[in-house]
C-alpha cells in the first residue's frame, strides 16, 4: 500500500523559492515517486490571496516506504533542505479516504481505511473556475476565522500550485471528531460548501484523509503532533 508525506520548509530569505523551478526535474527522476506537487504557502492558517515566499511544500506520494526513506537520504533536495532551511516539518501519512482529482488524477487510488483514534490530517483542493474567484475570496475571511477558532485544531496552512486560483489547505486535527465538528456543523464553512455546489465554483477538486503517523521537525518552532 503507497503511503504518503507532507514537508513544510521555511528558508531564510524570499529568493529561496526559486529551487521549485529546480527540483522538479529531480522530483521526476525519483525512484517509487507516484504523484508529487510542490506548493507555494500562504500566511494564513485558509485560501488566502497572502503569500509566504519563504516558505513552500512538498506533498509526495510514494511506492513504498523505502522509497520515501531514500529520497530523505539521498536526493540533494533534502539534502539542501539540511543545509539551507531554517525550519523543516515533514510528516508520513497513511491515506484513508480520498475522492475527486488532482490534474485529472486520482493520487490516492484504491486507500480505505478508519481512523479510530488520534490525529487526522486533512486535505482539501480546488481549482476555482475564473469567474468565481470574486466570491470564492470574499468568503474565504468568514471560513478562516471560524477554522481558527475550532476546538481540536493542531494546526493548518495554505498551500497552492497557482497564485488565486488553484489552492489547497492541509490541516491537522486532534481527532476525527473535531475535523467533522468543523466540516459539516460550522456554520461558515457549511455555507460556503452549499454556495460552492450551488454556483459550481471548481472545474475540480479533490478532498481527503490521513493518519499521520510519524513525524519530525517543527512548524511554526513546535511540532503540532507532539506535546
Amino acid at each position: 500500500m503507497s503511503i504518503a508525506s507532507f514537508h513544510l520548509i521555511r528558508y531564510g530569505t524570499a529568493g529561496a523559492m526559486r529551487y521549485m523551478a529546480f527540483d522538479r526535474p529531480v522530483l521526476r527522476r525519483t525512484t517509487g515517486l507516484t504523484f508529487w506537487r510542490l506548493l507555494g504557502t500562504g500566511r494564513g492558517r485558509a485560501m488566502t490571496l497572502g503569500a509566504d515566499l519563504r516558505r513552500w511544500a512538498l506533498l509526495a506520494v510514494w511506492r513504498r516506504e523505502a522509497d520515501l526513506d531514500a529520497f530523505l537520504a539521498g536526493s540533494p533536495i533534502a539534502a539542501r533542505w539540511r543545509a539551507e532551511a531554517v525550519e523543516s516539518w515533514h510528516v508520513r501519512l497513511a491515506p484513508l479516504a480520498s475522492r475527486g482529482r488532482w490534474g485529472g488524477i486520482d493520487p490516492f487510488p484504491g486507500q480505505v481505511g478508519v481512523l479510530e483514534a488520534g490525529p487526522l490530517a486533512v486535505l482539501t483542493r480546488a481549482a476555482i473556475r475564473p469567474a468565481r474567484l470574486v466570491a470564492f475570496y470574499r468568503s474565504v475571511p468568514a471560513v478562516d476565522a471560524s477554522l481558527g477558532a475550532q476546538e481540536g485544531l493542531l494546526a493548518s496552512v495554505a498551500v497552492g500550485e497557482w497564485p488565486v486560483a488553484r489552492q489547497a489547505t492541509f490541516s491537522l486535527w486532534r481527532d476525527r471528531d473535531a475535523a467533522n465538528r468543523f466540516a459539516y456543523a460550522a456554520r461558515e464553512h457549511r455555507q460556503v460548501i452549499e454556495r460552492t455546489r450551488a454556483g459550481n465554483w471548481y472545474s475540480e477538486e479533490l478532498f481527503a484523509r490521513f493518519r499521520p503517523y510519524s513525524s519530525e521537525g517543527t512548524w511554526d518552532g513546535a511540532d503540532p503532533l507532539t506535546g
